[in-house]
């Protein structure tokens, strides 16, 4: 990938990529350093880009960083100080894409792209509610709709 390409990427993305990136990191550095990353690793050239999915591409990058990042965390755990994190970033990984398989094959038009405005942009119900034409009232009831049909595709004991 050219130079120019990344640089115009950055300059179209970096500011939504940083807002989603530091809405599950609640720290500025880490979400800079996150953001960062994924640069470097284009400039490497170790990823190759599709034309129009190029958003959809840094948005999910952004939030498996974070993942990624937040499962280093040592926990406290009573009476044992701490524990080292279980690396399970693989199963998570298949875990998502299961998941957008999901979303694309059962969810209306209008649920996709909620989801994804919710998920992987990470908009608020005002911004979504504002992008579709809707109430914030009717986004969350598909957030939830769209909640309880993924809980019952992957995880039906817990309804």
């Amino acid at each position: 990938m050219e130079k120019d390409e990344i640089q115009r990427l950055f300059m179209q993305h970096y500011a939504k990529m940083y807002r989603v990136a530091r809405t599950m990191l609640y720290d500025e550095q880490e979400s800079e350093d996150v953001v960062s990353d994924i640069f470097e690793s284009l400039l490497r050239g170790q990823t190759v880009l599709m034309p129009g999915t190029e958003e959809c591409y840094l948005l999910t990058s952004v939030r498996n960083q974070c993942f990624k990042r937040l499962r280093h965390v040592s926990t406290p755990i009573e009476g044992s100080g701490f524990v080292e994190p279980i690396d399970d970033s693989d199963a998570d990984d298949e875990r998502l894409i299961d998941i957008d398989e999901f979303v694309a094959c059962h969810l209306s038009e209008q649920e996709q792209r909620i989801f994804r405005l919710r998920f992987s942009e990470g908009c608020s119900y005002e911004e979504i509610a504002a992008a579709e034409g809707i109430s914030r009232v009717a986004v969350w009831k598909h957030l939830s709709h769209i909640i309880t049909e993924i809980k019952k595709q992957f995880n039906p004991k817990s309804l």
